[in-house]
């Protein structure tokens, strides 16, 4: 498949991979992120549920400026983040080596983590800065300023740096060249000094790497407007026709739910795998934690920090409960999975260990269970899209943080610097096994993890400036007033320059 030989590495490199993997995601990691969620969900009295009704309302309340976007553009560049080959082959994954268990798994921390990305987001927003006349945030901000760290922070921004500009851009176009080659064959094979290509590959490369090259160069704004058009779009869509599935084996729910949560207490690829890796595929699909979601978070125009918090809190049920839920169901539906090591008559898949779980293929096959081969061709384009804007949200990441950096040193051409790279990734990762791929992406997730959720709990020890706006916030909504106003000095909140009067 793709790149032979050359590109794809041998057992030596993945072996390697696989071994920083294990220690990257450690169960301590996996135990971090469910018990951060727990943690800031009790803090924060399960905001995610007192104030939903509330989010929803934000989300469609605000405008954007010359300086930032609304918070629906804000909402639609983290989801661009959030849903994207996560929740297809990232799905298949869990299913595949932690068995249906897994999504349950993925919904808790969903949950719990709706709660964390309200802390990580509204940080984002208290500690942002006006930067050539756009907004800027995001973790190496909020640690510098409130933990007053700037080692922490500048460690964080490298990492972020190396993992959304180099390392998880690899996951996204593979997984967008092996649908693409799945739904229309490799198209015959060209030679070349990397190996063998196939055409249907190289193409996707080619076509992708010039779209994102274009739009690229356009800043955040020309990144909001486009992912607003498309996100709910590819979104809505994916999630119609996974209901249209769901609707023809309605009879089957019942027992899928119950497989699910059955598995969950009792799972069949053992209680490490189904918890393991439901959390690993659930952070890298929803983000929360991960601290990706305060970079778009910052650069949104607000009255007041928590009501960013908020809108992102809410972005975590859409990934995850919404358009990860629908993939879930179609694939176990229509028994077009398998779980690592048992045969179908325990596990009730019936596809072959040779099917890769880390790809696409699972939600394909069952699509084209389905409808024919018009599944397979289905998802490929809605892979494309989901990736796509997922590739322009790492960038602006990267961005972010190559932004942060500059403060302190500067050099000469750093940002296109940085495009090439990206662009250079997106271009190998299409021609990748998707073992490697989603290994190296693992590794970039994990690592940005722990240094988030440990300065974000930190934080909170420190002065819990996001609980302290969430008070304020809802003592100002409880009063009925109509322009929000927010004061970090009167509140107690130092460093906070941007919302000083």
């Amino acid at each position: 498949m793709g790149f032979a030989g050359n590109f794809n590495g041998g057992d030596g490199v993945q072996e390697f991979v696989d071994q920083i993997n294990s220690y990257v995601w450690s169960p301590a990691l996996v135990y971090l992120c469910l018990a951060a969620g727990l943690f800031f969900s009790i803090l924060t009295r399960f905001v995610q549920v007192r104030l939903f009704r509330e989010m929803i309302h934000l989300l469609f309340s605000s405008k954007e400026s010359d300086r930032g976007i609304s918070s629906f553009q804000a909402l639609s560049v983290s989801l661009s983040g959030r849903v994207g080959t996560g929740n297809i082959a990232g799905v298949a994954a869990a299913i595949g080596f932690g068995g249906p268990g897994a999504v349950f798994w993925m919904w808790i921390v969903a949950f719990l983590g709706s709660a964390t990305a309200y802390v990580e987001s509204a940080l984002g927003q208290i500690y942002k800065e006006e930067h050539e006349g756009e907004y800027r945030g995001g973790p190496a901000f909020y640690i510098e300023k409130a933990m007053g760290q700037k080692w922490y922070a500048w460690i964080f921004a490298l990492t972020t740096i190396v993992a959304v500009g180099l390392l998880l851009p690899t996951v996204q176009s593979n997984a967008i060249g092996n649908a693409a080659e799945l739904a229309i064959g490799p198209s015959g094979m060209l030679q070349t000094g990397f190996g063998d290509i196939s055409f249907t590959k190289f193409a996707t490369a080619i076509i992708v790497v010039a779209i994102l090259g274009i739009i690229i160069f356009g800043g955040v704004k020309r990144i909001a407007h486009f992912t607003q058009i498309v996100v709910p779009f590819m979104a809505l869509g994916y999630i119609l026709m996974a209901l249209g599935i769901i609707a023809m084996h309605i009879s089957e729910l019942p027992r899928i739910f119950a497989m699910i949560v059955g598995d969950a207490f009792t799972p069949m690829a053992g209680v490490g795998a189904a918890i393991g890796w439901g959390v690993k595929r659930g952070v890298y699909s929803n983000e929360a934690g991960q601290g990706t979601g305060p970079h778009a978070a910052a650069a949104s125009e607000v009255q007041h920090p928590a009501q960013q918090g908020l809108v992102q809190a809410f972005s975590v049920y859409v990934d995850t409960l919404f358009v990860c839920t629908a993939t879930a169901l179609m694939i176990l539906i229509t028994d077009q999975y398998y779980v690592t090591g048992l045969v179908a008559n325990i596990s009730g898949g019936v596809l072959p260990e040779s099917v890769a779980a880390n790809s696409p293929a699972f939600t394909q096959l069952a699509l084209e269970s389905v409808i024919g081969g018009f599944g397979k061709t289905f998802v490929a384009i809605a892979l494309f899209f989901f990736a796509f804007t997922t590739l322009l949200a790492y960038y602006y990441i990267a961005e972010t943080n190559v932004a942060y950096i500059r403060r302190t040193i500067r050099f000469p051409g750093e940002i296109t610097i940085l495009k090439i790279l990206l662009l250079s990734s997106v271009f190998y990762g299409t021609g990748r096994t998707a073992d490697p791929a989603w290994g190296l992406g693992d590794i970039g997730v994990g690592l940005m993890a722990w240094l988030n959720i440990i300065g974000i709990l930190i934080l909170f020890l420190m002065g819990k400036p996001a609980l302290t706006a969430l008070k304020d916030y809802e003592e100002q909504r409880n009063a009925g007033v109509t322009e929000y106003t927010f004061d970090p000095e009167k509140l107690g909140i130092k460093n906070a320059d941007f919302w000083k009067n």
